[in-house]
């Protein structure tokens, strides 16, 4: 079973850079430009991680993710925060709000490809 990743990202360039990545490792894409648009998928689709930008158009990823985490549909699936302006107390705000993890760009699209597959890990062994 394919597992999907909802991409929220406002950023056309970086949405196509995920894009590229996350397909050539064989994941289901779904995705969201701004924060309402990332509930609804979210609620509709259920994937099985959110790559969450946190600076977004209206609602921003915290809020998204703080009210995905009320929802026990998605007290399990793990959040990965992105931000490209990264600031003191960020990281902690992230996690605070319910991210499992926190990355500042630019990062290595390594880090960020082995962090989903180990963040992905648990649920393929439930799935064996």
């Amino acid at each position: 079973m394919k597992e999907k990743i909802l991409i929220v990202e406002d950023n056309p360039q970086n949405m196509k850079l995920y894009e590229m990545v996350l397909s050539a490792k064989g994941y289901t894409l779904l995705k969201a430009t701004d924060g309402e648009e990332a509930l609804g998928v979210a609620i509709r689709k259920r994937p099985d991680l959110i790559l969450m930008d946190i600076r977004l158009p209206g609602m921003n990823g915290l809020e998204v993710t703080r009210k995905l985490r009320e929802n026990s549909a998605f007290s399990h699936t793990p959040i990965i925060a992105i931000t490209a302006y990264a600031m003191k107390g960020d990281k902690e705000r992230a996690i605070e709000a319910g991210c499992n993890a926190y990355l500042s760009k630019p990062f290595n699209i390594h880090e960020l490809t082995g962090m989903i597959a180990e963040m992905l890990l648990p649920r393929q062994k439930d799935n064996v």
